[in-house]
Formats: C-alpha cells, sequence, structure tokens
C-alpha cells in the first residue's frame, strides 16, 4: 500500500486461470494524484505494449499546480498516447492495439474521473456503492436502447466488444465526472475481469471496512475463486486516510508505479 497526505491507495493484479499473458496495467501515484488502470487490446505482446504506452504517458505529467492544469496535462498525454498506439498499429498492417482506460485524478478535495472502454470507476460512500463510469461497449449500447435485458446482457455473446479505446481511432474519445470528495470515500478501479465475476454488492462488500491492500486482495482473491476468465487489476484509493493510517506504508504489491473542481 502506499500512503501519501490524506489518501492511501493500493493495487493488485493476476493473469487469471484462463490466460498466458496479463495485458492490464495498474498506476498508483498519489503524489501526482493519479490513479489509473489500463486494460491492453491485441493480443499478448501488442496487448501489453499498449496498456504500458498509455501507463507510461500518464506518468510523465508532473507535478500539477492546479486542478486543471492537471486535468489538461492528462488529456495531452492521452492524445500523445493515442498517436503513438495509432502509429504503431500502422506499422503492423493496421493491427488493432489499443487500451481501455479508467482513471480517477485528485487535487486538493476534488476528483475527476476519466475513462474509454469498459474499465470501471466506483466509488464507495456511506456504506453504498455508485459506478462512476459507464461502460463504453456494444453490450452497454443495446441494454441503453432497450433492446436486451440486464439479465440477457450478463450472458450476451459479444459483451466484451468495447465502443472506445485509446489506441483505436485519430482522436481519443473520453467520458469525464467530478466531484468532490468526502472524508473516507474509497474508489474501485477496476478491469473488466473483475465485473465478469463479482457483482457490485459484492464489490462493496469487500471493501467497506477494509484498508485498500486488503481490499485488492479480497476481490482478486473472489474472482480466482469463480474462475477468472481474464486478466483481473484493481485500484483502491481512500481519501481521508491522513496520518491515522499508522505504521510507515510497505510497498505496493503486484502493479503499483507507481481535477477539476
Amino acid at each position: 500500500m502506499i500512503a501519501d497526505g490524506h489518501y492511501a491507495a493500493a493495487a493488485a493484479t493476476h493473469v487469471g486461470r484462463v490466460r498466458d499473458h496479463n495485458e492490464d496495467l495498474a498506476l498508483v501515484r498519489p503524489d501526482l494524484g493519479i490513479f489509473a488502470v489500463a486494460d491492453g487490446m491485441g493480443g499478448h505482446a501488442d496487448g501489453a505494449l499498449a496498456a504500458q504506452t498509455v501507463v507510461e504517458a500518464l506518468q510523465s505529467v508532473g507535478r500539477a499546480e492546479t486542478a486543471a492544469d492537471l486535468l489538461a496535462r492528462i488529456e495531452d498525454r492521452i492524445i500523445r498516447a493515442n498517436r503513438d498506439l495509432t502509429a504503431i498499429a500502422r506499422t503492423r498492417g493496421g493491427a488493432i492495439i489499443g487500451s481501455t482506460l479508467a482513471a480517477v485524478l485528485t487535487f486538493g478535495e476534488n476528483y475527476a474521473c476519466l475513462w474509454a472502454g469498459d474499465s470501471r470507476i466506483y466509488l464507495v460512500r456511506g456504506g453504498r456503492i455508485s459506478q462512476l463510469s459507464r461502460d463504453h461497449s456494444e453490450v452497454q449500447e443495446l441494454l441503453d436502447r432497450g433492446l436486451i435485458s440486464a439479465e440477457e446482457a450478463r450472458a450476451w455473446p459479444r459483451r466484451n466488444i468495447i465502443t472506445r479505446a485509446i489506441g483505436v481511432s485519430a482522436e481519443p474519445e473520453l467520458d469525464l465526472v467530478d466531484g468532490a470528495l468526502e472524508p473516507d470515500d474509497r474508489f474501485v478501479i477496476c478491469s473488466d475481469g473483475l465485473t465478469a465475476h463479482v457483482a457490485d454488492a459484492e464489490i462493496l462488500a469487500t471493501v467497506d471496512g477494509r484498508d485498500p491492500q486488503e481490499a485488492c486482495d479480497a476481490l482478486i482473491a473472489l474472482t480466482l475463486e469463480r474462475g477468472a476468465s481474464d486478466n483481473v487489476t484493481v485500484v483502491v484509493l481512500r481519501y481521508g486516510a491522513g496520518p491515522a493510517e499508522g505504521a510507515p506504508p510497505p510497498a505496493a504489491s503486484s502493479l503499483a508505479g507507481g481535477p477539476p473542481a
């Protein structure tokens, strides 16, 4: 776990029970106010390269002076990552090389969430969980149009088809929501390898009351118990932790590299 000022955060990842290569990557940088998960697509090395390209771009922002500055720097780096990935794809005959992105940015007492794809961002507050992101996926579009039910969506054969990702189009398309932080807010950022097996209510029960590292490890373990058909990566961020967390923070486990008002 990594603690920094009023934030405590951790990450964990696993290749899963079926895949032989992990194309997920997490970023935990309380010093920069950036917490993210990227889920690469393109198969094996290309998917891992896509996630790495996105995460390395985010890490290069440096310390921002204001919330607006942080958001502007992030948007610039995402544009650069998108450009780099589309260029690589051209050299490989137009192959699809891209990555989802789900990121929480924090500055002072404010947060912003950015995402593209079906990696998700949840907020646990006051004993309740809410999904802040909305999947950019084929199955979500069908749900929105009322063409399938939530029950049908869970077994839909093309439920893994996403409609947005970094690197798959000339310009990246991201959605954004923002708000004010409250003491003991907990954010859960995850790849779809988690949500394919673990329901929102179970995420809430696992995260609420646990420190970030324990929560990450417990969510990974639950996914593995249920077959872990894909790579699974989780970042948990707690606001309002402060020095009260106690002991000096141990090293973050697994993948950890580590807004506007």
